[in-house]
């Protein structure tokens, strides 16, 4: 039988099939619905983590005990986890283990456009790369079995087009496995100085084959079609270099991108006079092959390190025709920048920090949105917790009468991720900053996974809630708030006490997420005759409330009725009223 799937749908069809027993995540788009797809077989245990670094170390752990198993991670989400990979790499594997890691190009939802193949090749830890859903099911499958045979764990790189894009998937009965037995190994698994020199050795041995199976492994196949032109590529770039050229190129199609296959590589360029490599990012697979001295390759001299790719830029490259980027409409299209949601929790954190004028140490998830115009209140943004431990070093730079101008904000799922030490440092330090924790009951911005302070486990079972409150106060912070950032005035009013204190305080703004199922907010508000078009409630940047011939008006289409705008009327002039 065969299915339409997305990618992700499709890499997670894959595990299933080749009877993965663990699966630990941490959601990050665009690797999210992976996971979301594998909580979905009861066969499988899964879980989200509180980062990737604990997902990787529960999968290896489920590795050694003998289960297959796996980890699934967007690109910066690798970083978090590099440790234990790069260590796993020498230690090897008991049952089969895969990480699975989407790339963004184009950062349709990311602070870079890293390129994962790089890690690959660091941690010496074989690569591959599909370019469909079928090839997405596929070589997840081949993954554990590689793993398996080689002692390995196995990286399947994707990126946003092919995880979210769809096609035709054969769909096929799980294969039961069972657990590797479990022997106690410390040669192997204990990863101290003299046990890992001597597991180097077998990386390299590794390596070399590995090495030759990618010389004859289908995965690196070569398609003629008597072309003069030839093409190496990968992944979604095959794809787009399928659609551009068709039959007038020949390809090398490379399924495996580490390690690579250097005699298949120099023998197709040998063939033409013109190569071209094809990739997405970074010149990974070009300077591999100028490496290996095959000197007629044209590449990143012709395409671009930034963004993805079209169809119609490779043409352009590659064969001088002009082909049109899109469909375009007759008339000017407005643009649409994010924007926070109606009823979102953040927006009045966002309005009184903007109104008080505080420097504030941004972090990732839906309330960057909090650096956008009219808010404008983000000054920073770097990675995952770091708002806490860059205010830290902001504060310490600058002094206390900085400080006093200076939060921290992180939502509650970021807060567990690695927020938690960074709030160590400021106790331990004798720093004494003000930390938002935006607790909106979720983990938001990749589309409402439960975290560990929401009581529920990714199968919506329920399971102990962390207390942040009770958390703040164990690791020495005094002052810790609850404070509804609705209540404008109010929330105004902790804010400023909580900046001058001379200790570390913690201000948990509590509201739930609009989306949420739980949220029946009801009704839409209104503009009364009392308005004196001050266009304070412009200043919300509520996607609801626009000027209209100078006249602010309520879209109630738009308008859940929230009634954040109704705190904020200094006139009264806004009203509620049913739908």
């Amino acid at each position: 039988m065969k299915k339409l799937l997305l990618g992700n749908a499709a890499v997670a069809r894959g595990a299933y099939e080749a009877g993965v027993g663990v699966v630990a995540s941490y959601p990050g788009t665009p690797s999210t619905e992976i996971t979301e797809e594998i909580a979905k077989y009861d066969e499988i245990y899964s879980e989200w983590s509180p980062n990737e670094k604990v997902a990787a170390e529960v999968a290896i752990g489920a590795s050694i005990a003998g289960a297959r198993s796996m980890s699934c991670m967007k690109h910066v989400g690798l970083n978090v986890m590099a440790d234990p990979v790069f260590t796993v790499s020498y230690s090897g594997v008991n049952g089969g283990l895969v990480f699975c890691v989407a790339d963004d190009p184009g950062m349709h939802s990311s602070q870079n456009e890293q390129d994962s193949r790089h890690y690959a090749r660091a941690s010496k830890i074989a690569m591959l790369e599909p370019s469909d859903s079928a090839e997405c099911k596929e070589f997840t499958k081949l993954a554990f079995s590689l793993s398996e045979e080689y002692d390995t764990p196995v990286f399947i790189r994707l990126s946003t087009r092919v995880s979210h894009s769809q096609s035709l998937v054969e769909i096929e009965d799980r294969k039961e496995i069972e657990l590797k037995p479990y022997e106690k190994n410390i040669g192997k698994y204990v990863m101290m100085p003299a046990n890992a020199i001597k597991r180097h050795v077998i990386v390299e041995d590794r390596i070399t084959a590995l090495k030759e199976f990618a010389e004859t492994t289908p995965l690196n196949e070569i398609e003629e079609n008597g072309s003069k032109i030839g093409v190496i590529t990968a992944g979604i770039a095959y794809e787009y270099a399928k659609e551009a050229l068709g039959d007038k190129a020949d390809f090398l199609k490379l399924g495996m991108v580490y390690p690579l296959p250097d005699n298949k590589l120099k023998t197709f360029a040998e063939k033409y006079d013109k190569v071209y490599v094809i990739e997405e990012l970074d010149p990974v697979i070009e300077e591999y092959c100028k490496g290996l001295g095959i000197n007629n390759i044209e590449g990143k001299n012709v395409f671009t390190l930034l963004g993805e790719y079209t169809p119609a830029m490779i043409k352009k490259a590659v064969l001088g025709e002009d082909a049109p980027e899109t469909v375009r409409a007759n008339e000017a299209i407005p643009v649409r920048p994010p924007v926070m949601c109606a009823g979102c929790p953040h927006r009045g954190t966002f309005y009184v920090l903007k109104k008080l004028g505080l420097v504030v140490s941004g972090d990732i998830g839906c309330y960057t949105l909090g650096a956008v115009a009219p808010l404008q209140s983000v000054d920073t943004t770097i990675c995952m917790g770091a708002s806490v431990s860059a205010a830290l070093g902001m504060a310490k730079a600058r002094g206390d009468e900085f400080n006093k101008k200076l939060v921290s904000v992180i939502g509650d799922s970021t807060f567990m991720h690695s927020g938690i030490t960074g709030l160590v440092d400021i106790v331990y330090n004798k720093g004494n900053n003000t930390v938002i924790i935006l607790d909106n009951s979720i983990t938001g911005m990749t589309g409402h996974q439960n975290n560990p302070t929401t009581g529920y486990t990714i199968k919506g079972e329920e399971t102990k809630q962390v207390n942040l409150i009770a958390l703040c106060k164990s690791i020495g912070v005094e002052h810790v708030v609850v404070a509804d950032p609705f209540d404008v005035k109010e929330f105004e009013k902790v804010v400023k006490q909580e900046t001058q204190r001379e200790e570390p305080s913690v201000i948990i703004a509590q509201r739930p997420c609009a989306l949420l199922k739980t949220v029946k907010y009801t009704g839409h508000c209104k503009i009364t005759d009392k308005c004196r078009n001050c266009k304070m409630c412009m200043k919300l940047g509520c996607p609801a409330i626009t000027v209209k011939d100078d006249k602010v008006i309520i879209d109630s289409t738009q308008c859940n009725g929230c009634g954040l705008c109704i705190n904020v009327c200094p006139f009264g002039a806004i009203e509620k009223e049913d739908n």
